[in-house]
């Protein structure tokens, strides 16, 4: 696997780091970017984008820029969305001829699917959430779902049943007005972390392989003719 990291401008003066990883052979290639709480290299992440190198799947993970700036409070959308751009725009450079999906963890699911809700990401084919946030701990709504209206690429939910930020009847209630153009993978026993708990009887790293197994099987029914 050819893995680089470079930098990439999102504004005057403006840099964040890039990580592109992309295996031998690859079939497609996910922009990933990285939820509220950590940056591109968490292990989650890593984890994550081996995985999906193991299944002919390249990554290609970015900074948000209040993680590269040591700050705690997440960027706003317009600076969420105007990296996310740049990012979609680095993957498109270094791998023209690769079918383009983009998504990430929580925040960064959120924020690239409202960046595709505004206008349509140049070359992307389709969206793929890791935990979606549909609404704050201990608070259900629907509300941070109603751009997802707008979204008119197919879209991909990996979801935990054990997520404290998504109640999954208020999820299936959003999702069904969206009709053929969504999937919604169940991950039975997952929090928001993809974590479950020993009782289960399975472990982290099976949670993640079932994740990959989906990703890997959804792309793949993407028809050609919608990818770049």
């Amino acid at each position: 696997m050819i893995g680089s990291v470079q930098r990439i401008q999102i504004g005057a003066g403006h840099s964040v780091p890039v990580l592109f990883c992309r295996p031998a052979p690859a079939h497609a290639c996910l922009v990933l970017a990285h939820g509220a709480g950590a940056g591109m290299r968490h292990w989650f992440l890593d984890a994550f984008s081996l995985k999906a190198a193991e299944r002919g799947i390249a990554t290609l993970r970015f900074q948000f820029p209040f993680i590269e700036e040591g700050k705690k409070r997440p960027d706003t959308p317009a600076v969420a969305h105007a990296t996310i751009r740049a990012a979609v725009a680095q993957a498109t450079r270094l791998a023209p001829d690769l079918p383009m999906f983009a998504g990430g963890k929580s925040f960064g699911g959120r924020m690239t699917s409202q960046a595709q809700a505004n206008s349509p990401l140049p070359g992307v084919t389709g969206l793929v959430f890791v935990g979606f946030p549909l609404h704050p701990v201990g608070r259900p709504s629907t509300e941070r779902a109603k751009h997802l209206n707008d979204v008119k690429v197919p879209m991909l939910f990996l979801q935990g049943t054990r997520d404290g930020l998504c109640d999954l009847s208020q999820l299936r209630s959003a999702v069904d007005r969206l009709g053929r153009r969504t999937t919604i993978r169940l991950l039975e026993g997952a929090d928001h972390a993809f974590h479950v708990p020993a009782r289960s009887g399975r472990t982290d790293e099976e949670i993640r392989r079932e994740m990959i197994d989906v990703l890997d099987g959804w792309i793949r029914s993407i028809p050609q003719k919608a990818a770049r």
